[in-house]
């Protein structure tokens, strides 16, 4: 009798071990919230110097707060999210002029346009470094890849 109950203790162990371990996954942990004050450590006449926190959540899910800029195509799988409301879309031709209020999202379905005056949340994979859409030869520094988005209230 006193094996049955050392074993279920050890059972019992195993399993809260079991139970800590996967609530310390990455898969359970709410994506970081981001600021558009914060990605970034400076911006000179010699570039743009990413935040170290913005470098090590590469590759990993964040959120971002801000506005959809007009979209360069009313239906698309992409578009601007800016700090503040725009009324156009703020494309620019190289990252050396990248704004730093602005993150290109690739949503993970096609995205059709909100009103550009509400603020949405967006989630998704963070990419950090110069790409340029090979579709649309839009240049990024900052991108949210298989992102979702609702509106806050």
């Amino acid at each position: 009798m006193g094996n049955a109950i050392a074993a279920a203790g050890g059972s019992r162990r195993r399993f809260l071990l079991g139970v800590v371990a996967l609530l310390a996954s990455p898969l359970l942990r709410a994506a970081e919230l981001l600021s558009f004050d914060t990605l970034y450590k400076s911006n000179t006449v010699l570039g743009l110097k990413f935040a170290d926190r913005t470098l090590e959540l590469r590759g990993r899910s964040v959120r971002l707060r801000g506005y959809m800029a007009p979209p360069l195509k009313p239906e698309s799988n992409f578009f601007v999210l800016t700090r503040e409301p725009v009324a156009i879309c703020p494309f620019c031709s190289s990252d050396a002029e990248w704004p730093v209020d602005i993150v290109v999202v690739y949503a993970a379905k096609t995205v059709i346009p909100s009103n550009f005056s509400e603020r949405i949340e967006v989630e998704g994979t963070l990419e950090v470094g110069s790409f340029i859409d090979v579709n649309t030869g839009f240049v990024s520094q900052l991108r949210l890849r298989d992102s979702v988005f609702h509106k806050l209230n």
